[in-house]
């Protein structure tokens, strides 16, 4: 099992959730509009939510199935949001999502959390590509995966069902080359580091015993 490091950028600290974020999670997921463009973060969101969600983060990160960041200010500590990311081992790639708390919307804090979450996975997980998606009205998270450097990819058309109609779903990636081509001196000192236990982890669908700008919980 590879122990789950802390990430940091030049605002930000993006660490494992403990139980003591449960009331802020629970006070950031109250806001409907994120519940409208996630695919499964329950509305309205209650401690017991927040329970079985970091239970479930704990079950992956043990499988080296997924690993979920808190996003943390620097400055004060606060709750921001999160950012997990799924990585499928034997083709070398990984699916992200993340959601920023809508106080914290517009001040450059998803692009920042993706670009460190991008990092990991290429520099620490050794991938070759790293997708996301967003649902074809949430045009904002789509611009926080071009500031990232991800390239937009199609639409999946009526991909997912949520609140009782079928959404289309775009997606974003981002390959190991085209990732290097932006971070030449970064991306040399990580290449092919593959922790043991990551590697042999099989690709599974988060699933928040139901259930967490961004795309998925």
């Amino acid at each position: 099992m590879m122990r789950q490091p802390t990430l940091e950028t030049s605002r930000l600290i993006l660490r494992p959730f403990r139980e003591a974020d449960i009331p802020d999670i629970v006070a950031l997921l109250q806001e409907r509009d994120i519940h409208r463009m996630i695919t499964d973060i329950p509305y309205p969101y209650s401690e017991q939510n927040a329970r079985e969600w970091l239970a479930h983060q704990q079950k992956s990160r043990e499988e080296g199935t997924e690993y979920t960041f808190a996003v943390m200010r620097k400055e004060d500590q606060q709750l921001l949001g999160a950012i997990k990311i799924r990585p499928d081992m034997r083709h070398r790639k990984a699916e992200v999502g993340y959601w920023i708390g809508k106080p914290y919307w517009g001040r450059g804090y998803a692009t920042e959390t993706l670009k460190a979450i991008l990092r990991f996975g290429f520099e620490t997980l050794a991938l070759n590509r790293v997708y996301a998606t967003h649902f074809a009205e949430n045009p904002a998270s789509g611009r926080v995966m071009q500031k990232a450097g991800m390239t937009y990819e199609g639409a999946m058309r009526q991909a997912i069902y949520k609140n009782g109609h079928f959404r289309d779903s775009l997606i974003y990636a981002i390959l190991r080359e085209e990732w290097e081509a932006s971070s030449p001196v970064t991306a040399r000192s990580g290449r092919n580091r593959i922790p043991r236990r990551a590697a042999a982890g099989p690709n599974r669908a988060h699933r928040h015993p139901r259930p967490a700008p961004g795309t998925r919980h």
